[in-house]
This record gives C-alpha cells, structure tokens and sequence, in this order.
C-alpha cells in the first residue's frame, strides 16, 4: 500500500485557498498550514480543517509530518520560500510565474538537483484533461504541420495603485501574473521560441498593464499572445496546423471545451469533460507521482520552467521593465 504524502501549504492568500481545497476534495493529505502570521495560519486551518498551523515558514518546513511544500506566496518571494523548503528536505510545488526571473529559477532547480528532491512549477493548465487531449491529437498528426498558437490573457483587475497587481515591488503587472499563461502555453505546443518580439502599455505605478508579444519557433511556426490587467477579454485560443486547427473555448487555461475543425469547415472532433473543483488537483497528482517515482515532470520539466523565465526575461528587457528587487 502506497504512503500518503502529506502536503505543507506554505502562505495563505486566495490561490492557497483554492487549491487547498482542490487537494481536500481530491481526498489528498493536507497535514499543516504555515504563515507569517498565526492568526492567519490558524484561521485557514480552520477554514479547511487542517490538523496544524504553524506560524512561520521555518516552523512549517521543518514539521516532521509533512513531505511536500506548496509555495504560494506572491512571486518575488518564491525563491526564498522555495530555498528554505528544499533545505529542509521537502519537495516543492512552486506557484507560477516559477520565480521573479532566471537567475532565481536556477538556483531553485540547481539546489533541488544537489538534494535530490522534487520540484514543479504550478502551472496547472498544463495537467487539465483538455490539455492533454490536445496533445494527443497533436501527436497523432490530425492538425499536419504546426503553424501557430494564438492565445490571450485579458481581466480586469483591480485599479487601486496600493493592489499587488499594480505593485512593481511585488512583482505586479500583466506578465508575470497573467501573462504566464499564454507564453508558457506557446511553449508547450511549439517549444521554445528562436525570436521574440515584445511590446507593453504601463499604469502609472509603473506596473505593465498590457504585454503583447510575437515569438517564433523551431520550423518557423509562429505564436501571438497579449496579456491585459485593465480591460477583460473573450480568453479564447488556437491552435492552427496545415490540416486543421483546434478552438478551444472560454476560458481556455481553466478546465473548458475545444473543437477540431478541418478546412473544409468540418467539426472534427468536440471535446467536453466535466471536472470537479476547480481542476488544480490535477497537479497535485502529478507531483505526488514524481515524488513517488523520483523523476522530473516531462508535461512542465524543471529545464522548462528556466526557460520560460528566460523568455520572460528577453520580453522584460524589450519593454523595459526592471522589478525593484532588480536594481
């Protein structure tokens, strides 16, 4: 009989809460809560019925009852969160973006190598029954040649210049926070891109408020994304080969429906599967595999996750946006 793994979740804001309770309907283990407030700690502990609550990070990585950390603090602090984890002997789940930039993803990556421990970035989008599907058609050459993905993040969010979407010091703005998803997505089906084009629109904060980008890829295929924080959007995305094309439906990155349509208009295939919860437990039972079989993730390879910050990088540097932290 396979152990339970015993999950850590480490912070306490809104993404902790729904993927908590993603892992609690899943019937997964969630053994501690850690912040650094107890109060706080206490209170999702409460909230979720999680049998402790600890009221610093160092106390939670050091709780001998659990085995993988899920860091879900805002970005700019997930190499440290992360660091002390891994020290601590603990796999890790890390929220995306995976860090603030390259530099911060290597040295995550390098220090769960030297440990021989797990480490995955949570980009769930990638582990949804609908991805995977995707995927399979690809494989099986229904779509021919690959020549682009189009695919957008638009909200609206809020405008309060103290907000931490608008807080270039907490790594704010339309990029990392929501433009991860298309980018990271672009590389999923194309690989990574060979050159990169990015323009941006800023608040006054100095926060990024819209990012678009066109990258071209292995073979010449071509992918177009914009992010919006400040005006919402249809959030649709697809993919188009030399056979036929996927669309698949709002709001693409969570758990949605697609279409396979040929050229001649033809409904190849319609995808649609209910999921229950929200659908983040899908990357919760991909890690707790990878720590039971001791491998890295071949759907969002640790190498992946460095490389998508590099390319966010390239896209920063264009733009012209340096975070605080940086300077």
């Amino acid at each position: 009989m396979e152990k339970t793994l015993r999950w850590g979740i480490l912070a306490t804001g809104g993404i902790a809460g729904l993927f908590t309770r993603d892992l609690i309907s899943s019937q997964l283990s969630v053994a501690a809560v850690g912040s650094r407030s107890l109060d706080k700690a206490t209170a999702f502990a409460e909230r979720f019925n999680i049998p402790k609550a600890h009221g610093s990070y160092e106390e939670l990585v050091k709780d001998p009852d659990v085995d993988i950390i899920y860091v879900a603090t805002p970005h700019p602090y997930h190499v440290e969160a992360a660091l002390l984890a891994l020290d601590a002997g603990k796999h890790i789940l890390v929220e995306k973006p995976f860090t603030l930039n390259a530099d911060e993803a290597k040295r995550i990556v390098d220090r769960a190598s030297e440990k021989n421990l797990v480490v995955l970035e949570a980009m769930w989008t990638r582990f949804l029954p609908h991805m995977k599907r995707i995927h399979e058609i690809i494989d099986a050459g229904t779509l021919g040649e690959l020549r682009s993905v189009c695919a957008e993040h638009r909200q609206f969010l809020p405008t309060d210049p103290a907000h931490r979407i608008n807080a270039p010091e907490l790594g704010g703005g339309a990029l990392l926070d929501l433009g991860i998803y298309p980018i990271s997505f672009a590389f999923d089906i194309l690989g990574a891109p060979t050159s990169i084009t990015a323009k941006a629109r800023f608040k006054e904060t100095g926060a990024d408020a819209e990012v678009a980008t066109v990258m071209q890829h292995k073979g010449g295929a071509i992918s177009t994304t914009v992010s919006s924080l400040d005006c919402a959007g249809p959030n649709v995305a697809v993919i188009y080969g030399s056979k036929a094309r996927i669309e698949i439906a709002a709001t693409w990155y969570i758990p949605t429906t697609f279409k396979v349509i040929d050229y001649q208009a033809n409904i190849v295939e319609e995808f649609s599967e209910t999921v229950p919860s929200r659908g983040m437990q899908f990357q919760a039972i991909e890690m707790e595999s990878l720590v039971r079989t001791g491998t890295a993730s071949k759907r969002m390879a640790p190498a992946d996750s460095i490389a998508i910050m590099e390319t966010l990088d390239v896209i920063r540097e264009q733009i012209g946006l340096i975070y605080p932290s940086e300077r």
